[in-house]
C-alpha cells in the first residue's frame, strides 16, 4: 500500500522544559498525517460529517527511539496496512531531516456514528477511495 507523508516543523509550543518534543505531542503530528491522508484521497471532514461518520482511534502502540528538537523539520508517514470494512490499521513513523526514525507506531482507527458512538461500516465511497490509494 502507498505511503503518504507530510512535513511539520517543531515549534516552541511542542517542546517541554528540556527543549525536546513532549512525548504526547507526537500523537498530534500523527493525527495530522492521518487527517491529511484522508483529505488527500478526496474525503474531507465535512464529507464525513455529511455521511454521519467519524474516524476515532481504537488502539495505538508507540515506540519512542529518539527525540525531536525545537525548529527541526519532521516527516510524518502514514502507511495503511489493512483496510477492513469498519477499521483501518495504519503504520506511522516520524523521521528527522537525516531520515532517522524518531517514533514509530501502529494505529487502528474505527469508523463510528458520532451521535450513537457505535461502530459502523466505512461508507463504500470512502472505502473505495482508501483501497484505490493502496
Amino acid at each position: 500500500m502507498n505511503i503518504f507523508n507530510i512535513k511539520a516543523r517543531v515549534y516552541f509550543e511542542d517542546t517541554d522544559a528540556g527543549g525536546i518534543v513532549y512525548h504526547a505531542n507526537y500523537l498530534k503530528y500523527m493525527e495530522r498525517a492521518r487527517t491529511d491522508w484522508i483529505r488527500n484521497i478526496g474525503v474531507s471532514q465535512q464529507n464525513l460529517l455529511e455521511q454521519s461518520v467519524a474516524f476515532v482511534v481504537k488502539d495505538i502502540t508507540l515506540s519512542y527511539k529518539k527525540s525531536a528538537k525545537l525548529d527541526e523539520m519532521l516527516t510524518i508517514t502514514c502507511h495503511p496496512l489493512k483496510i477492513g470494512n469498519v477499521s483501518v490499521a495504519i503504520e506511522q513513523q516520524i523521521y528527522n531531516k537525516n531520515d532517522e526514525i524518531l517514533v514509530s507506531g501502529l494505529v487502528k482507527i474505527a469508523c463510528v456514528d458520532p451521535k450513537l458512538q457505535k461502530p459502523v461500516k466505512i461508507p463504500s465511497s470512502i472505502l473505495r477511495e482508501m483501497r484505490s490509494d493502496s
